[in-house]
């Protein structure tokens, strides 16, 4: 296991830290917290592939793969992962060929993320309609035929979620803390569970809430093992401050809670979320307030993890965001 005490293993350099802490004044007043109550963690500003929040972990899990001699990237993702895209980048930055399994079939997609796939040479294998263990299986299955043609292949799991890249949200979570030391609540999208481990194993679980975005089965297991890996202690799922609640009909879905979260954060701030991850991330910020989970007075953080590529990689999205343009007719 990789302990947070754990030195062996460097870290290559591909974001650009720290990344801004910026104020959201106009939104705090409209959900009823004072203006400097919120704020938000610009990870979707990291600089490489578009940005976001996999190449703090991609950092440490691609000098590991260097450290061992790897020529080959492999991994697994939704068709729309930005997981994917940012290995793709981080691949093309240090020389190393890239293979994406993606669930999916070909064809099904050419915007977005997969758009960004291409332009930075990564090579796709689709997987068809599967789980995140059929992914897993399949990739397993490509690394092995990669090995056998002479590749030195290193298996990435799905979202880069291991104790090895969770450490770059061991960072992040220092990183905030020197940003605001007065921090009550980071609110994260839970995906498959590293950046949430790595900041509980950072600030401790009562000041991160986690928002389960539909990726995993078992979200806050995922979570949990991941921190024990991190700091060599046992981690129990009930502590953790997990929301279930935005997920709607499955991962995919667009959710009449995270259109009004789109709307709100772009019309008040004009800052673009989409709508698998951040965009949930924020519907349960807002949800939390409802509900007093968060209360005036607490200075809370959205952790901003990026992923815009994917608002265009998302047509269910972009049919109603248009539908929102208002026309206006000048005459003479």
């Amino acid at each position: 296991m990789t302990k947070l005490t754990d030195t062996a293993i460097s870290r290559v350099p591909l974001g650009t830290w720290p990344t801004p802490l910026e104020p959201m004044p106009r939104l705090a007043r409209a959900l009823g917290l004072a203006a400097d109550d919120l704020w938000i963690k610009r990870d979707d500003l990291t600089g490489l592939g578009g940005g976001g929040n996999k190449l703090r972990k991609l950092e440490w899990i691609c000098g590991a793969a260097l450290a061992e001699g790897a020529t080959t990237l492999v991994t697994t993702g939704a068709a729309q992962s930005n997981h994917a895209r940012l290995t793709a980048a981080a691949g093309a930055r240090l020389g190393l060929d890239v293979v994406l399994v993606l669930a999916g079939d070909a064809g099904s997609s050419r915007s977005g993320n997969l758009a960004l796939d291409g332009l930075f040479g990564a090579r796709v294998v689709w997987a068809g309609k599967t789980s995140s263990e059929g992914l897993a299986v399949a990739a397993e299955r490509v690394a092995q035929q990669l090995r056998r043609r002479g590749a030195a292949a290193a298996l990435i799991p799905l979202g880069g979620s291991t104790a090895v890249g969770a450490r770059g949200y061991v960072e992040c979570g220092q990183e905030l803390l020197a940003q605001e030391p007065a921090l009550s609540t980071v609110v994260t999208a839970l995906g498959s569970g590293g950046t949430m481990a790595g900041l509980v194993a950072s600030l401790g679980p009562r000041r991160v809430l986690g928002v389960h975005c539909g990726a995993i089965a078992d979200p806050g297991a995922a979570v949990a093992n991941l921190v024990a890996d991190l700091t060599g202690e046992a981690a129990a799922p009930e502590r953790l401050r997990l929301r279930m609640d935005q997920v709607g009909s499955g991962y995919g879905a667009l959710v009449s809670t995270v259109q009004d979260a789109l709307a709100q954060t772009a019309r008040c701030e004009g800052i673009a979320l989409d709508p698998i991850y951040t965009g949930r991330a924020m519907a349960g910020l807002i949800a939390a307030v409802k509900d007093g989970d968060i209360r005036p007075g607490e200075r809370v953080v959205l952790l901003h993890s990026g992923g815009l590529p994917g608002f265009f990689g998302h047509p269910p999205t972009l049919d109603w965001a248009q539908s929102r343009l208002d026309t206006v007719r000048v005459d003479g």
